[in-house]
This record gives C-alpha cells, sequence and structure tokens, in this order.
C-alpha cells in the first residue's frame, strides 16, 4: 500500500502532466476536482484550470467534501501513484473499473487528452 505522502507525490506528477497554460487542449477548462483514495481513506481536491492543477488540499474521506466536484476520481493509492507516472492509463482503468470517473462526457473525453 502506499502512503498519503507518496499519494501527495503523486498528485504533483499529475499536475505536472496536464497540459500547461497557452496548450490548446486545456484553453478555457475550468473545475474542480476530487480524488478519493479509498484504501488511505484520503480525499484531495483541487481547481484544474487552463491545464493547471492548483489550490489542491487534502482530508478525510468521510469528510465528503469532494462530492460537490465537477471531476470525481475513485481509485486506490497504487492506481493513483500508476497513473500519475505513465504507466496505467486513466481509460484503460476507468474501462476496466480500476478507477472511477463521474463526469460530464465532455469533461472526461477532455480530460483524457490532458493526462
Amino acid at each position: 500500500m502506499t502512503t498519503q505522502d507518496e499519494c501527495k507525490i503523486a498528485i504533483a506528477q499529475l499536475a505536472a502532466r496536464l497540459a500547461g497554460p497557452g496548450d490548446q487542449r486545456a484553453a478555457g477548462f475550468d473545475r474542480s476536482v476530487s480524488a478519493a483514495v479509498t484504501d488511505l481513506g484520503v480525499l484531495f481536491r483541487g481547481r484544474l484550470h487552463d491545464g493547471v492543477l492548483d489550490e489542491i488540499t487534502s482530508n478525510d474521506l468521510s469528510d465528503d467534501s469532494g462530492a460537490g466536484a465537477q471531476i470525481r476520481l475513485t481509485l486506490s493509492s497504487a492506481d493513483l501513484v500508476s497513473l500519475a507516472q505513465g504507466e496505467l492509463s486513466l481509460g484503460s482503468a476507468w474501462m476496466s473499473g480500476r478507477v472511477k470517473l463521474h463526469a460530464s462526457l465532455p469533461d472526461m473525453l477532455k480530460l483524457r487528452t490532458m493526462i
């Protein structure tokens, strides 16, 4: 099992992998994001705008403050690290059920092109 500190590093890696400012794929894309790491009971929240993921916070998963996020991921700590390192494709992980992704279809498609 991965630690909470390793998950924080993975979130930072994911943020770095996203399309950056000026990348047309991310232009005008502004969404609230949450990632529930089920095996650690931790919820990460942030804001994704123009390819930049910031305002990242973490708290106890039982708080359920991520329920209102426009893009919500539910995954294990190991899958979060694999996704951040590029070893796991978001699309295939979602299709296989390893990662649960709750978002509008256009947001899912946009996110898939950015990660």
